[in-house]
This record gives C-alpha cells, sequence and structure tokens, in this order.
C-alpha cells in the first residue's frame, strides 16, 4: 500500500458511541466507486451498439447506470446526514452548464418544432443527466484514495483489453466485436467496420466510431502512465506499462488527428512533473516504438504525414470549413441562447464536426462559455490539488486529470465530442475525479463520512425518537 493509498485524515477516527470509532477507510461492498468500476466495465467492453430490448440509443447498459446514478446523488442530497461536508466546485460547475441548457431547453418549446427536434431536445436532456449523474457520482461518491485508485486501475485495465480488440484489427482486417454478442441486450445498428484512409484501415474496437475511439483511450492514456510510473503494486508496473503502449498504439492505429493532439497535450501537461530521468526514459521508449512502427507498418507514418502537413487539402477538413457560413446564418439568429439544446440533428440540417459550433448554434454564446467554464473548473481544481499534493503519484495523478479537461476542450473543435456516448461519459468520469482530488487533498479536510456524524451528533436513540415511536417518546 502506497502512501497515495493512505491520508492521514482517512485514519482518524471519529467517535460513533462509547468506546467505538470509525475511520472513512471502513470497508464498504457496494458504494459510488464500485457503481463506477461497474459503469466503466459496461462502458468500454460492450460495443457501444447494444442496448436493453426496447429503448433507444440511450438504453446502453452503461448509461442506464448513469441515470441510476444521478437518482442516487439526488436521494442522498435530500437525506442530510448521508451529505458529503465541505464545498465542491464541481458541483457549480455543473450547475451553471445544466442551467444554461435548460433554459435552452425552455427557448425551444416556445417556438414550433418538427418531431425530430423535439426528440433530439428531449434526448440531449436525458444525455445531460447521464453525465452530470457520473460526474456527480465521482466527485462526492469516492472516499479516499484507495477507492480511487481501484476505480483507475480498473478504467485502465478496460481501455487497455479495448485498445488490444483495436490493434488485432488493424493488423488482422477482423472485427473482432462481431463475436462480442452480449445475451439479453439487443443489436441497434450494425458494426461500424473498416473504413479506408491513406494506405491503412481505421478501426472503431467496442466504440462507435474511429475519432471516439482515438479521444477516449487518449483520456485514459494519462492513467495508464500514473500506474506505469506509480504502480499501486510494484508487481504490476510491468502490466501498466504493456497497457500504456497498449492504449498508445491503439490511439494511433485509429488514425485520427484528434488522438495525436489528445496525446500531445498529455505529454506537454505531464512531462514538467517528471524528473529528468525519466523524461529521458520516455523519450527512448517514444523513439523505440515509433521505429518499430516505420518498420511494420511505413504506410501508417506517410498517411500521417499527409494528414498533419497536407491538413488544408484534406477534404474533412474543406468540408468543416464549407460549414460556416451556415452556422454563423443561424447563430445571428438566435445568438446567446441558441436554437434550443439538441435541436441541431442531421438529416434536417448538415453534419457539424465541431462540437463548439454545435453548442454555438443550440445554446447559444452562453452555452458556449459555461461549457468551457464546466472543463476549466475541472482543470483548475485538479491543478490546486496538484499544488497541494503530499507526494509525487499525487501530484502526478492530479495534472494527468487536468490534462483530461484540456483535451475535452482541445478535441471539441475537431469533432461533435458530446454526441458520442462512449467518450462524453469517459469525460464526465475525469471531470468527477478532479473534484474528487480536490476534496482529498483539501486543507480542511474532515472525515467524509456522514453517517459516523450524524450518530456522532444525534445518536440512534434521537432518531428512533423522532421516527419511529414519538408517542412512546413523549410519555
Amino acid at each position: 500500500m502506497t502512501t497515495a493509498e493512505v491520508a492521514q485524515t482517512d485514519l482518524e477516527p471519529t467517535r460513533v458511541a462509547s468506546r467505538t470509532y470509525v475511520t472513512r477507510r471502513r470497508a464498504s461492498r457496494l458504494d459510488a466507486s464500485t457503481m463506477l468500476c461497474i459503469l466503466v466495465g459496461l462502458l468500454l467492453l460492450v460495443p457501444s451498439r447494444y442496448i436493453l430490448p426496447g429503448m433507444s440509443d440511450l438504453g446502453r447498459p452503461s448509461l442506464v447506470m448513469g441515470m441510476l446514478l444521478i437518482a442516487w446523488w439526488l436521494s442522498a442530497r435530500a437525506t442530510p446526514h448521508l451529505v458529503q461536508p465541505g464545498p465542491q466546485p464541481i458541483r457549480w460547475a455543473l450547475l451553471g452548464f445544466t442551467l444554461t441548457m435548460l433554459i435552452s431547453y425552455t427557448v425551444a418549446q416556445l417556438r414550433e418544432m418538427t418531431s425530430l427536434e423535439a426528440g433530439g431536445a428531449d434526448r440531449a436532456m436525458l444525455s445531460l443527466a447521464i453525465f452530470a449523474g457520473v460526474a456527480l457520482a465521482a466527485a462526492d461518491g469516492i472516499r479516499n484514495w484507495q477507492r480511487l485508485n481501484k476505480l483507475v486501475t480498473v478504467l485502465v485495465a478496460c481501455g487497455a483489453v479495448v485498445a488490444a480488440i483495436g490493434v488485432i484489427e488493424f493488423l488482422f482486417r477482423f472485427d473482432v466485436t462481431r463475436f462480442m454478442v452480449i445475451p439479453g441486450l439487443q443489436q441497434k445498428e450494425e458494426a461500424l467496420g473498416f473504413e479506408l484512409r491513406g494506405g491503412d484501415y481505421r478501426v472503431a474496437s467496442t466504440t462507435s466510431h474511429y475519432i471516439e475511439l482515438a479521444t477516449t483511450l487518449a483520456t485514459i492514456l494519462p492513467f495508464a502512465l500514473q500506474l506505469a510510473i506509480h504502480p499501486t503494486n510494484p508487481r504490476r508496473r510491468w502490466l501498466a506499462i504493456v497497457a500504456s503502449m497498449l492504449i498508445a498504439v491503439g490511439t494511433v492505429m485509429t488514425i485520427s488527428r484528434s488522438g495525436i493532439l489528445a496525446m500531445v497535450i498529455v505529454a506537454l501537461m505531464l512531462i514538467p512533473v517528471w524528473s529528468w530521468r525519466l523524461r529521458y526514459n520516455m523519450i527512448w521508449v517514444g523513439a523505440l516504438m515509433f521505429a518499430c512502427l516505420v518498420v511494420a507498418k511505413p504506410s501508417l507514418v506517410a498517411t500521417f504525414k499527409s494528414l498533419i502537413v497536407d491538413a488544408g487539402g484534406d477534404t474533412s477538413v474543406q468540408a468543416r470549413e464549407q460549414d460556416y457560413p451556415i452556422v454563423w446564418a443561424l447563430v445571428r439568429q438566435h445568438p446567446w441562447l441558441g436554437r434550443g439544446t439538441g435541436t441541431y440533428l442531421p438529416p434536417q440540417y448538415e453534419i457539424l464536426d465541431n462540437q463548439w459550433l454545435m453548442f454555438l448554434i443550440t445554446n447559444g454564446i452562453l452555452g458556449v462559455m459555461l461549457f468551457a467554464a464546466m472543463h476549466l473548473t475541472g482543470a483548475i481544481v485538479a491543478l490546486q490539488a496538484a499544488r497541494r499534493a503530499a507526494t509525487p503519484e499525487i501530484r502526478h495523478l492530479c495534472v494527468g486529470l487536468a490534462a483530461t479537461q484540456v483535451i475535452a476542450l482541445a478535441v471539441a473543435a475537431t469533432y461533435d465530442s458530446m454526441s458520442f456516448d462512449t467518450y462524453a461519459t469517459t469525460v464526465a468520469l475525469t471531470l468527477g475525479m478532479c473534484g474528487t482530488v480536490w476534496r482529498l487533498t483539501h486543507p480542511a479536510a474532515v472525515i467524509r463520512t456522514a453517517t459516523p456524524r450524524w450518530f456522532a451528533a444525534d445518536g440512534p436513540s434521537a432518531f428512533l425518537r423522532q421516527y419511529i415511536r414519538p408517542e412512546r417518546a413523549s410519555s
């Protein structure tokens, strides 16, 4: 057990009765960390095209669990002795973003909408509830560093499996997910298949799109590096190193500029917290992996060179630029609150591979500002936690979490990122984890176990007198 798993406030006892003390490290079989681990497994390991029978595309098991998490969090907030004490900036950031989405949704209801727009608006609000449920459960529900490290381990393990599937698909042109039949689930649509780009084929693994796979794996990469550099169990270091390589290679094999951009952000954010020796080691490992890639797949290197150097002549970039006049015309009609949450949908409108422009049209300038503020809040509180960190491993984890929010801001300009549920839910999880590290490193940290505080303040006898048999208590 490392120092990242044990903090002084974890071990500080809270008296709940005569000669009875508890800490927030008490054993718990079912808590928010466990639920989030299950959600991560369902999100990444179950192909995105599988849903619960009779439901829409939001019927994926992981998304249904996300909906249950928001109900769980609201129930806890309504019960005073279960509420986490202390402030939480992520709550305020999510509140601001949610309010602007609700306002734009209300604006859309005041005008005539097509059935497609009405359905899209309702779906967007349900997606928002899932996003908020995952983020809030992580921000308020993870009790200590040990539970956080467990969630990080599960996230990296599932990400490595997804990356391995992508590597197999890339090397052998073999769609592994066609044979991943989940009993009790219904297939919503056919598998995406492969797309030729340059001289190689793009892969999507268990996600719904090639870019989504790239950005999801790149978002998980900082946590894989965290386990490789600062393993919670030294015997598992090599497993973490293999997982990091798989995730990095899987990102490259999507042949996506967004994935490369995200990996560059990860490197730029983490290099300052690495020692010089670690930087040299990373350079050698990166050079070796690049050399192996050149020897094994020279066409892939040539494709990436063309994508980056000749980006101006790329058809996908040109298509994005052609959308700008349409976007500005729509924005001028409703500049501040937009046309309405979730109402810009194909085939009624042109596809926009830019989440910023999507929010500008549907939620206006206010929506864009609060979307940016939400992710900036996550990055800032994670960096604040890094400054307060007592150990190098905690500092590295906090900076890695900040990198995920910078990635979210950057890739939103390269595709409509929040329309892809696997990536959006992963970002929601990392946003909540930013709140977790801020709370666990706070200088005024208290025992975040509300039930012992309730017992200590009132005692079970007070509860019985108030709720069970008041007539006897009064007599």
